[in-house]
């Protein structure tokens, strides 16, 4: 079953419980206060006949009866240990079938007959002229009150339907108006399906409701969803471009041995050294390019001394490169809090982009800045021309000279230590003149470890 159709049926039948609930209570309260009433009015008539028949002894008592008999009703005189009444009196010969009894107790009742109207009856007690104690006994047929019941039953089923019919077309728009952002959302998912495409569903002049919130949120992951396809599209592309060159390299190296390696056994050296240091090259550029594309790591809630890491950091450099780099800090412990491979990793690509573009000593400086902890890294290189400065953090992105392929690099590094920078709630920034050198400067949220 269609959800419009769902919508309708329930409001439609919701709708006509409510009706039905409400006519029922109606029309029964209206029958009960009605008949209550007729009661009322046949128990004043009655107490009005026994005050006349005890205030004119000398008229005779079927008189009285006779001008008090109601019009569509019955007056019977039953006397005791008599099964049937003294008198009668009626207008109607089948009203004389009645139930009636004597009885020394005052009472008011609604008798109901089979395909008639009801019947008031009110039964009272009373002297009668011997000095015995009879019941007096009055009936009237509600016949206005039966018509006005029946009258009452068609009007209240003719508004009834009459209800339902707004009903009907409320559950129709409203349904209809529940169901189109549903249906251009679904109209939107199978277009971007079957396409391909990036469509977003139009918020203009939209209530702020929770459709909205949906399709807001419809519109959200599609800008996740591209964002993220187009990142793997340029992985892929990257990847395939720049491992390209170092393929072709080794390729061609490997066929030089196998055309003039028996004959030349420099040649084979000379190959080998080459397609190690081509291999070596490609690692490296899978890693880093791994290490951009994989998401947040989930452990970001280590605490990390940070002169320690640099500390760390920078030994295993001077180790390795024979290299002066100097180490500045303050006593104090400077805490940040994130993943420390990944911060040490940011550190190991400022410290080997130094090396790489300058032959000076590198300095290396910790230390606090309001709420920051900051880490610079200043080299004595070439420098970075001011018009390039905005682009050295992106993927893949050479200055021609001070980082051309020969000095080994993929262009990927400084574009990792942004990514993990942005991640850990922080910055990276450089500042460059050109002949003199260049300073980056890391910035992280300080950590307040407890005591």
């Amino acid at each position: 079953m269609r959800l419009k159709t769902k919508i309708q049926l329930f409001t439609s039948l919701f709708m006509l419980l409510l009706v039905l609930l409400i006519n029922t209570s109606v029309y029964y309260a209206f029958n009960k206060i009605s008949t209550n009433s007729e009661l009322d009015q046949l128990s004043t008539q009655v107490n009005t006949l026994v005050e006349t028949l005890n205030s004119n002894p000398e008229i005779p008592k079927s008189d009285l009866l006779e001008a008090f008999l109601p019009e569509n009703g019955m007056i019977r005189i039953y006397q005791e240990n008599e099964e049937q009444p003294i008198t009668v009196l009626t207008k109607q010969i089948e009203y004389q079938d009645l139930f009636g009894e004597f009885t020394t107790q005052e009472s008011r009742e609604i008798v109901k007959r089979e395909n008639e109207a009801n019947f008031a009856t009110i039964s009272k007690p009373i002297i009668w002229s011997n000095g015995e104690v009879v019941t007096l006994q009055v009936s009237e047929q509600l016949t206005l009150l039966g018509d006005t019941m029946t009258t009452l039953s068609y009007v209240l089923i003719v508004a009834s339907v009459i209800m339902l019919i707004p009903t009907i077309v409320a559950g129709i728009v409203l349904s209809r108006f529940l169901l189109h952002p549903i249906r251009e959302l679904t109209q939107t998912m199978k277009e971007n399906t079957r396409q391909g495409n990036w469509n977003k569903i139009n918020l203009q002049n939209q209530s702020q409701d929770e459709l909205y919130e949906m399709e807001k949120t419809f519109n959200e992951m599609i800008d996740q969803l591209k964002d993220s396809f187009e990142k793997q599209a340029i992985f892929v592309s990257d990847a395939s471009h720049e491992l390209k060159t170092p393929i072709a390299i080794v390729k061609s190296y490997a066929q030089l041995v196998q055309r003039q390696g028996d004959e030349h056994p420099e040649v084979i050296v000379e190959s080998i050294e080459t397609i190690d240091l081509e291999a070596d090259r490609m690692q490296k550029l899978v890693e880093q390019m791994l290490s951009l594309a994989e998401s947040k790591d989930t452990q970001m809630d280590q605490e990390i001394e940070l002169n320690q890491l640099s500390a760390a950091t920078v030994k295993t450099f001077e180790g390795a490169y024979e290299r002066e780099v100097l180490l500045e800090h303050q006593a104090n412990p400077i805490y940040v809090k994130g993943n420390e491979a990944q911060v040490q990793q940011i550190i190991y690509i400022l410290i080997d982009n130094a090396i790489k573009y300058s032959d000076d000593r590198i300095e290396i400086i910790t230390y606090k800045n309001k709420d920051n902890a900051v880490l610079q890294v200043i080299d004595k290189g070439q420098g970075i021309p001011k018009e390039e400065q905005k682009h050295i953090f992106s993927r893949f992105y050479r200055i021609d000279k001070a980082r051309g392929r020969d000095t080994g690099g993929t262009g990927l590094g400084l574009a990792i230590a942004q990514t993990i920078s942005h991640a850990h709630q922080g910055d990276l920034t450089v500042m460059s003149k050109q002949g003199e050198g260049s300073r980056f400067m890391l910035k992280l949220p300080l950590f307040t470890k407890d005591d």
